[in-house]
């Protein structure tokens, strides 16, 4: 049985494809249109389907979309109207601005947002651009496939539950909107999910973490991780205006008064203006305050459910620094976060959830030991197109060494191979890796990536050697924890060591992705140093490179030294073969 997972409501569109209970593929959209975050200049994205990343997921299967029997798409949009929805006669208006709007709606395009899901079946079985045509003929709106609405946090639950090392644990979903729901809390166990409590629009910790980006002169929905790095640099002079937004109530719920920022903090930064101490201080706040909202929300759900181990979900769950403070002042012995944990692992949760309940399973086949589940090139593919390039390459031997010797050199290098990663962070398969041993080489990457100064880069490290690194380091395969650096070691790793000491780790196994842990363990044989720098492979407002086309496009239009391909390795002249 095949199960096909779709996320398009808002934003990060993607899909994944199960079989009976087992990950076959997913993809985000925005690696193969090259459009970050799917964000075009309309409300969200819902008027397409992510037809490149279903594309792939059934290739990868060798499959059509006449093979699949459920789609799952994450979204409901039943729950945006109830008592007034029927799929069968739903009705919108053309022109919503020239209707009287229901108050249940939020903004005048919020009836075309939700008559565009309701039409997505229709979407998916006609829509498709004329060049991906060859896997969606034959299909139909009324089939073969049965298609399925699943509310949005159920999705985002699935995709961390299901998809856990736990048979039974707590769950919690934190994002900035769902259908009406912000904040969801469930227990999960063996394939299903008992919901214990949520939290409802406007109250939503998500958006008001946008509104302090969106204030701090970055982008809402997209630059949130940039205000938590900001965060290290200020001082918390603003907690308690932060407190006073954010009302903590009985069994999980919460109230979020409108934080008038303006009122509050003086004017908003424009975006590209100079970045002062008030906005580090106003950044380092709403961070503190974050994290202690979410540790006051895990330990009532810890007392609600009495599980030991927690799953975390929703864009919310992107806070490394928020988890690393749950994991360590929290309530429970463990913690998972699904590593696609934002809108796009959505898909992956839909489509768990139909397979698990459409089987009627109550054991899971599945467990995410890694993020590779996108779209992978052959050697010869990778080949055929360096030579009709006409680009100078050359196999190398022994891949590993040879790649570590340049890295031990001091030389930068793109990293392209395997299948691509599933989530926002690169994870060794489309990745930028340095040395950490040189304390300039985080302005060097910046300089490279075209971003701003503050932002830090992260370690990659062996999963055995993590320890002797990083302070009660512990196997982190997504990059979703941060850890103090030891002391005693700092001087070592200069580059991946965070002003505030800490440092955002990937810990790698061989049994997780044997060329890069071997590409780490030649590194550490040559250099002493068993970490190397790890960021993703792209440029300001470019996804992360996703085919050998991408790849060489960034390579020859930045500053990288080499670009190991396959087994293949192109340098920039000047860099010694």
């Amino acid at each position: 049985m095949y199960t096909l997972g779709i996320n398009a409501a808002f934003h990060d569109s993607s899909a994944c494809l199960v079989e009976d209970g087992g990950v076959i593929a997913a993809s985000e959209e925005e690696r193969f249109t090259r459009i970050k975050h799917g964000k075009r200049p309309v409300p969200f994205s819902t008027w397409e389907l992510p037809y490149h990343a279903i594309d792939d997921c059934l290739r990868q299967a060798s499959i059509a979309l006449t093979d699949v029997d459920h789609v799952a798409y994450a979204f409901d949009p039943a729950l945006r109207v109830p008592g007034s929805f029927d799929r069968a006669t739903f009705t919108l208006p053309i022109e919503p601005s020239a209707h009287p709007v229901p108050a249940e709606w939020e903004a005048a395009w919020d009836p075309l947002f939700v008559a565009s899901i309701v039409n997505a079946p229709r979407q998916l079985a006609s829509g498709a651009p004329h060049h991906l045509k060859s896997r969606f003929s034959g299909a139909r709106p009324d089939g073969p496939y049965r298609w399925h609405f699943v509310e949005h946090h159920v999705a985002h639950a699935a995709s961390a539950f299901l998809a856990s090392p736990f048979e039974h644990a707590a769950v919690m979903t934190l994002d900035g909107r769902g259908e009406r729901v912000t904040t969801a809390y469930f227990q999960g166990c063996g394939t299903n999910l008992r919901r214990v409590g949520e939290v409802e629009m406007p109250h939503s910790l998500g958006i008001l973490y946008e509104q302090v980006t969106e204030y701090l002169g970055f982008l809402h929905s997209s630059d949130e991780y940039k205000v938590m790095a900001l965060a290290s640099y200020g001082e918390p002079t603003h907690v308690d205006d932060f407190r006073s937004i954010i009302r903590w109530r009985q069994d999980g719920d919460y109230t979020i008064a409108a934080p008038c920022l303006e009122q509050r903090f003086g004017p908003a930064r424009l975006r590209g203006e100079p970045l002062e101490q008030r906005h580090f201080d106003i950044a380092r706040s709403v961070q503190i305050v974050l994290e202690e909202t979410v540790l006051d929300l895990a330990r009532w759900l810890q007392t609600a459910t009495g599980e030991r181990d927690l799953c975390l979900a929703g864009g919310v769950a992107l806070n490394c620094v928020m988890n690393a403070r749950i994991r360590d002042e929290g309530p429970f012995d463990r913690i998972w976060v699904q590593p696609a944990a934002g809108d796009a692992g959505t898909a992956l949760g839909a489509a768990l959830w139909v397979d698990a309940q459409e089987r009627a399973a109550d054991n899971r086949r599945y467990r995410m030991d890694h993020p590779y589940l996108g779209p992978c090139f052959a050697d010869a593919e990778i080949e055929s197109f360096l030579t009709w390039s006409k680009l100078p390459f050359r196999r190398l031997e022994n891949v590993p060494e040879e790649s570590a010797t340049l890295l031990a050199g001091g030389n930068i290098l793109g990293w392209f191979q395997g299948r691509m990663e599933f989530g926002p962070r690169a994870l060794g398969a489309r990745s930028i890796l340095a040395s950490p041993v040189d304390p300039e080489m985080q302005a060097r990457l910046n300089e490279i990536k075209d971003r701003e100064d503050f932002r830090p880069v992260a370690p990659v490290v062996l999963a055995e050697k993590a320890a002797d690194w990083f302070v009660d380091a512990h196997d982190s395969p997504f990059m979703l924890f941060v850890n103090d650096v030891r002391p005693e070691r700092a001087d070592r790793i200069p580059a991946v060591r965070h002003v505030d000491g800490t440092a955002r780790i990937q810990t790698i196994s061989r049994a997780q992705n044997p060329l890069y842990y071997d590409l780490i363990a030649a590194f550490e044989r040559q250099s002493g140093v068993s970490v190397l720098v790890n960021t993703s492979f792209n440029t300001r407002g470019e996804p992360i490179v996703c085919t050998p086309r991408d790849a060489v496009e960034c390579f020859w239009t930045s500053p990288l030294d080499a670009l190991v391909i396959g087994p293949y390795l192109l340098q920039k002249p000047g860099v010694p073969w």
